[in-house]
């Protein structure tokens, strides 16, 4: 039997970025996705989103979706992160500390990741990105 967790996708900023400003490419595919609880919300993702929001309807929108949408346990995935960088030398590949920790995110709980981020997209399998 299938875990409830195996269809989860993490969605990273710049997907969120351009889903919340309608982008005809990236939109219905998310809003089904939205629909049919299959994103997780990430706080470092959340963390940006809010950073960068410019109105307090922005700033809203954003907190609205990260109360309602599932999220998974974080508990030092900033330590694994750091570590998987490290030995794996990633940041000399161009990939940050968020990035490693949606990486570990991934693999640890086998989601699936839809970024944007060509960078990102050359460290992750085939099978942990969406769309595959």
């Amino acid at each position: 039997m299938k875990n409830k967790l195996d269809d989860k996708i993490i969605a990273d900023t710049g997907v969120w970025i351009e889903f919340l400003k309608n982008n005809g490419s990236i939109f219905p595919l998310m809003k089904e996705l939205l629909e049919k609880d299959y994103i997780i919300a990430v706080g470092c993702i959340f963390g940006e989103l809010l950073q960068g929001a410019k109105t307090v309807r922005e700033k809203d929108i954003i907190l609205e979706y990260w109360k309602y949408l599932p999220k998974v346990d974080e508990y030092d995935i900033w330590v694994d992160a750091g570590i998987y960088s490290s030995e794996n030398k990633l940041i000399e590949k161009g990939v940050g500390l968020i990035d490693s920790l949606l990486f570990v995110l991934t693999l640890k709980n086998k989601f699936r990741l839809w970024t944007l981020d060509k960078k990102l997209r050359e460290i992750l399998t085939h099978d942990m990105i969406y769309p595959g």
